[in-house]
């Protein structure tokens, strides 16, 4: 059996390739309540589903320089297969919000296809998509006709040098181009994603969140966590949640928002300017920005999430290093009732946290996944 680079091999429940039988999934217990639920009381309802594995930047906490070896075209799920999945989760599993992910799903050709179909097959359903925004400025129009809701971008630096040295590609304007046109084009609310790398990015943070509130974008910093296709991710060299609010303090005074968080990754705060030399704010609530804060401050207990791969496979948790195949089962012919409970069967063996049943990524038991994020879809 032939394996990615990059991608586990197939466990237990995981399937294989197409035509091979399944292995059976603990059953969920005789009773349990209908959606995607889990041991722990947990329900999904909030799926991020990948449209591809291939990518135009090589991000330092993401993939190797060289890249990753692509999944062949026919292991990718198809438009129609996408649609079919999608329907599944939310007609039968009680799915509420869908996240369209990478890889960068802009490189999808059929990408306005795909949205459109959607849409018509769910006229009320928020539909966003997570992009490095390197074209967008010539798709987001389009994208918000077909029926896109809204955008997240990541975007980790301002300064050309720096983004460059991150992403190994000189594609800041077109970064900057593509998140002016989302916001033109009524993608809105955008949001903005920055990994702070310590040494590299952290210092830029009060600058890049001046930036994103001057415009009416929402800035969120993510932790860097170990999904990193080059397995360096150490826990002392990530910028904690702690110390980004130290980093924004000196410039703004942050306070819990009011909102309630409803099993967002992010929490946020509202931003005011800080008076210079005092520790009180002056003037009007500016913004909000958010923290995700996966590996020092986890919120695994009110996870949300379903995740489904660009080849199918299920990952009830981020950290999973369990996947089971819904793909394969389609393929075979499986009504929309037995993949119905296929996922359900996935994702009531969920991890507790972190792939494991008990929280800490810095824990001694912890195993990165083979996985990178590309190759997952954040």
């Amino acid at each position: 059996m032939s394996v990615q680079l990059g991608m586990p091999q197939p466990r237990e429940g995981a399937g294989s390739d197409p035509g091979v039988p399944a292995l059976p999934l603990p059953s969920r217990p005789e009773g349990m309540p209908a959606g995607l639920v889990d041991r722990y009381g947990r329900r999904a309802t909030d799926m991020r589903l990948s449209l591809t594995d291939k990518c135009n930047l090589r991000c330092t906490y993401c993939m190797p320089a060289e890249g990753l070896e692509w999944l062949a075209k026919q292991a990718v799920m198809s438009a129609e297969e996408i649609v079919r999945i999608v329907r599944i989760g939310v007609d039968m599993l009680g799915v509420r919000e869908l996240r369209l992910t990478g890889g960068e799903p802009l490189v999808r050709a059929d990408l306005l296809d795909i949205i459109s179909a959607l849409r018509q097959a769910h006229p009320e359903l928020p539909i966003s998509m997570t992009t490095n925004a390197v074209g967008l400025d010539k798709k987001a129009a389009g994208l918000k006709a077909a029926g896109l809701s809204r955008i997240n971008v990541s975007l980790d630096s301002l300064h050309e040098e720096t983004f460059t040295k991150l992403t190994r590609r000189p594609f800041l304007d077109k970064v900057l181009a593509g998140v002016d046109a989302a916001w033109a084009a009524g993608l809105g609310p955008v949001k903005l994603n920055a990994v702070l790398m310590r040494g590299i990015n952290d210092a830029e943070s009060p600058s890049l969140l001046a930036w994103a509130l001057d415009r009416g974008y929402e800035l969120r910093f993510i932790e860097q966590m170990p999904l990193d296709a080059d397995h360096g991710w150490t826990r002392r060299n990530m910028i904690t949640a702690a110390e980004i609010r130290a980093l924004l303090s000196v410039d703004y005074v942050l306070s819990a928002d009011p909102r309630d968080r409803d099993g967002a990754p992010a929490e946020r705060f509202e931003v005011r300017r800080r008076v210079p030399g005092s520790a009180e704010a002056a003037g009007p609530v500016l913004g909000t920005v958010g923290i995700i804060a996966s590996v020092t401050e986890p919120f695994c207990s009110d996870c949300r999430r379903t995740r489904i791969t660009a080849e199918g496979k299920i990952m009830s948790c981020l950290f999973s290093r369990e996947e089971v195949d819904l793909l394969g089962l389609l393929r075979e012919g499986a009504t929309d009732q037995q993949l119905a409970e296929r996922w359900q069967d996935a994702m009531w063996i969920k991890p507790k946290a972190h792939g494991m049943d008990h929280v800490g990524l810095d824990a001694p038991d912890f195993v990165q996944p083979d996985r990178s994020m590309s190759a997952i879809g954040g």
